[in-house]
């Protein structure tokens, strides 16, 4: 089982307004309305890769009940707890180029974590964790790094994707894999990287700091793997860009479905790259037929150049 963890998970709005201007009353010409947040991707794109997952995390108001109920039309398994106050909207506008417009959200208690740590009691060997995305307010600082001893304990795989403090504390911890995508790492790093030398130097340095692989997203230059014993990049299928909304996380369930085929490390990153290429070509999350065509035109090399 594939558990994700969404602690400050969101209603997306999406608008799309072609002719936006400041200042005066704007029409959409198309809106949805969609479940959002990090884990809750990683759990819709698995469900579509035909991977069981559940979905974990807090909601509350009526946007965490649309939230919930959305999910389980999909047939995605929920476990979340609720609280006090309104789940966030967050707007994403596209108008031209993308904007993002990201609500706040509900603030939650010291009893509300330990009942979220409660529904983790049940994982075992067999089991990844995914922690994904930013910490509502009231949430302890190490809330992930807490989540990723559980797991360790637990000998279950967990995954990070986070920024700031909550990665650095997850960092201590340990954790299976993290996947930060270039702006993400510089901020880890403290300083902005040039080139793709400086970005696996830096993916060193998260490695050195606890993470055992280090999955790096660079959007059209496809992505790094880094860990120990292996730096491996590769090229991304060519296609059309629709809507970049999801590919990280996307490459997130891609490793994963990987990871659940036993596959090696490198048709892992494979089936990252091509799932998070399939979504940035859709219209919404990609599908499993799309991901199957794709990864056959991933290229995965190791650093010296070798072809995988």
């Amino acid at each position: 089982m594939i558990y994700t963890v969404t602690l400050n998970p969101s209603a997306d709005y999406f608008m799309d307004v072609p002719d936006f201007e400041t200042g005066r009353t704007n029409r959409a010409a198309e809106t949805q309305v969609v479940p959002g947040g990090k884990g809750i991707n990683v759990s819709r794109v698995l469900t579509r890769l035909e991977v069981k997952t559940k979905a974990i995390g807090f909601l509350a108001g009526f946007t965490g009940t649309f939230i919930e109920n959305t999910l389980k039309e999909e047939n995605l398994d929920t476990s979340f707890v609720y609280t006090e106050g309104m789940t966030r909207i967050n707007v994403k506008l596209k108008a031209g180029s993308e904007t993002e417009i990201n609500g706040t959200g509900c603030r939650i208690t010291d009893r509300d974590q330990e009942e979220l740590f409660g529904k983790l009691g049940e994982l075992n060997g067999n089991d990844y964790l995914v922690l994904a995305g930013s910490l509502p307010d009231g949430a302890d600082k190490g809330i992930y790094r807490k989540a990723v001893e559980l797991a360790n304990r637990s000998k279950t795989k967990a995954i990070v994707d986070t920024v700031g403090l909550p990665l650095t504390e997850a960092l201590k911890a340990g954790p299976y894999l993290i996947k930060p995508n270039e702006a993400e790492l510089s901020d880890f790093a403290g300083r902005e990287l040039s080139g793709l030398d400086d970005v696996r130097k830096a993916a060193e340095s998260a490695v050195q700091a606890g993470a055992e692989n280090v999955l790096v997203s660079l959007g059209s230059r496809g992505a790094l793997l880094v860990n120990r014993n292996h730096v491996l990049s590769a090229r991304p299928p060519e296609g059309t860009l629709v809507n970049s909304v999801g590919a990280g996380d996307s490459m997130v369930a891609g490793f994963l479905y990987g990871e659940t085929l036993g596959l090696p490390l490198k048709d892992c990153f494979a089936y990252s790259v091509a799932s998070g290429s399939a979504t940035a070509f859709s219209q919404g999350f990609c599908h499993k037929e799309q991901v199957e065509t794709l990864v056959k035109r991933v290229i995965v090399k190791h650093e010296s150049g070798e072809e995988e």
